[in-house]
């Protein structure tokens, strides 16, 4: 047992001053008023605020690794230790389009990276099966039609939870509402479809759209197109990319005045230079160069981002002027509903996971625990 006090609490919903949080293995045993806690294993963190571990569903990479390029668990566990500094507890390494082959060693990959570390809660395959209208920066000979074997393979990838972003005027309602059968967590992106096939694809049981306002349909004024179907369909998750580059604060602020808060995720969209690595790195034979904190492929396409977890919430906190709890909610807790582990993560509360962030007053990352696991953040 170890008892963690000497930093204000944000339990997922509310903040708590002058308490402590005590951790009996990988678990939450419980939380007690400070003047309460027992003799023993007490651990003051000297101030700062601890919280729920932070959830990603979209990292492509991070420390140097690339997903698509090393699909290995050891790969795997590269990125999430990487990203851990950064106050992820718990993400999905995310495969760009890419071969049939290599979707096959990725979730092979992530099947065997779950006994490897903790943090990995599944996979995020994000394509093949977009729209060639709306690629961005993915490959568009990898770009294909779903088959009778792909959704026999998804459906049976048996690598935890399984998230997969697809173009809903490329695949039917009717493959969708299979996928979802299932328990695949089907996210809607790179794709120009209009805002009825949006809602007939949630309809047919699509959870989330993937990096609102990014290669995606905008709003006119007879169509709202997908980003109008986001913020419309009330249950849909959606995640955003806080990052500056990717979206107008000022749409980021139009969008979270418009849907409710718990249906937010904010999400890394991380790259190899995310998390510690160099500037370059090559996507499928394409050099990709970071300048002034944004990754573009040489025609100028954004090609994913460097943000981590603790750079989206103090950019929503500060720039944004997003409610600190709000985005440490999404950040944790809305990720943690959207995988359907809300049980169990997003929570500082008896009987949850004892994965924790400890942060500085200005929101860096100072220590994190997984299950109970503890490991220092960045200097």
């Amino acid at each position: 047992m170890i008892v963690l006090s000497g930093a204000r609490i944000f339990d997922g919903e509310r903040f708590l001053d002058d308490h402590a949080v005590v951790i009996e293995g990988e678990r939450i045993a419980a939380i007690i008023p400070y003047s309460e806690r027992p003799d023993g294993a007490v651990r003051d963190l000297g101030g700062g605020l601890l919280a729920p571990g932070y959830i990603d569903v979209q990292v492509n990479g991070g420390g140097g690794v690339l997903f698509n390029e090393d699909p290995t668990p050891e790969g795997i566990a590269r990125i999430a230790a990487a990203h851990r500094k950064y106050g992820t507890v718990g993400l999905l390494p995310t495969l760009v389009t890419d071969a049939p082959q290599v979707m096959a060693s990725a979730i092979a990959a992530t099947r065997e990276a779950r006994r490897l570390t903790r943090a990995t809660l599944g996979i995020h395959l994000e394509g093949p099966f977009l729209d060639p209208r709306r690629k961005g920066a993915h490959e568009l000979k990898y770009i294909r039609s779903l088959q009778a074997s792909d959704l026999t393979t998804i459906a049976n990838a048996n690598c935890g939870a399984v998230m997969l972003t697809l173009a809903p005027n490329r695949v039917s309602a009717e493959s969708i509402a299979e996928l979802a059968r299932h328990g695949v967590l089907v996210s809607l992106g790179h794709s120009g479809a209009s805002y009825e096939e949006a809602r007939a694809a949630v309809g047919a049981g699509a959870r989330a759209f993937t990096h609102l306002f990014n290669a995606m349909s905008a709003p006119v004024g007879r169509e709202p197109g997908m980003v109008g179907a986001a913020l419309d369909l009330d249950e849909a998750f959606v995640g955003i990319i806080a990052d500056g580059h990717h979206v107008h604060p000022a749409n980021l602020r139009v969008a979270l005045a418009a849907k409710r808060h718990d249906r937010f995720m904010l999400i890394t969209d991380a790259m190899p230079p995310a998390a510690g690595g160099p500037d370059n790195f090559d996507l499928q034979g394409r050099r990709v160069t970071c300048a002034d904190g944004c990754l573009r492929l040489d025609d100028g396409t954004l090609a994913g981002s460097v943000l981590t977890m603790d750079g989206a919430v103090r950019y929503a906190v500060n720039v944004v002027g997003l409610d600190l709890a709000d985005a440490l909610a999404m950040a944790s807790r809305v990720p943690a509903a959207f995988l359907r582990r809300e049980t169990e993560l997003g929570r500082i509360a008896p009987g949850y996971l004892a994965s924790l962030v400890h942060l500085d007053d200005d929101l860096r990352v100072l220590e994190t625990w997984i299950e109970g696991s503890p490991a220092a953040g960045i200097a």
